[in-house]
């Protein structure tokens, strides 16, 4: 789902807290040696996504944060923060063209540029901990 971030709504964050559960503890993140990626430059996106990123003519780049159940990406356009919330069993990560990480939830795509170590080591992490903490299909019995 896509929201507007930029102000402090109960309903909103009530809607994020149970799509992808509630941020970790500060002791949680020190142990997983942090839950947030570096910066992200966006190559392409979605319609939706990109209707929003024209509107001004600042670089397009975004975030993301690790969560229990999933993950959020944040990008800027105007003066507003947008959020697409990805919970892990909707969340689909392809390592495309050399440097490029698609990221998609149903109809919505953002492909950023990872071109350095650090973006790798993230993207690695979520996809580790996104296994670890997957139930157990079907199959896997």
């Amino acid at each position: 789902m896509l929201l507007n971030v930029s102000y402090t709504d109960k309903q909103v964050t009530k809607k994020i807290d149970e799509a992808v559960g509630k941020p970790f503890t500060l002791r949680k993140r020190w142990d997983m040696g942090g839950i947030g990626s570096p910066r992200l430059f966006i190559t392409e996106t979605s319609v939706e996504i990109r209707n929003l990123l024209i509107l001004d003519n600042n670089r397009d780049q975004c975030n993301i944060e690790l969560r229990p159940k999933g993950i959020i990406v944040r990008f800027r356009s105007l003066l507003e923060t947008f959020a697409l919330v990805i919970p892990f069993y909707k969340l689909t990560l392809y390592k495309g063209d050399i440097g490029i990480y698609s990221i998609y939830r149903d109809h919505y795509f953002i492909k950023v540029k990872a071109d350095t170590k650090a973006i790798q080591k993230f993207f690695i992490k979520i996809q580790n901990y996104k296994a670890d903490n997957s139930p157990t299909s079907i199959e896997d019995l």
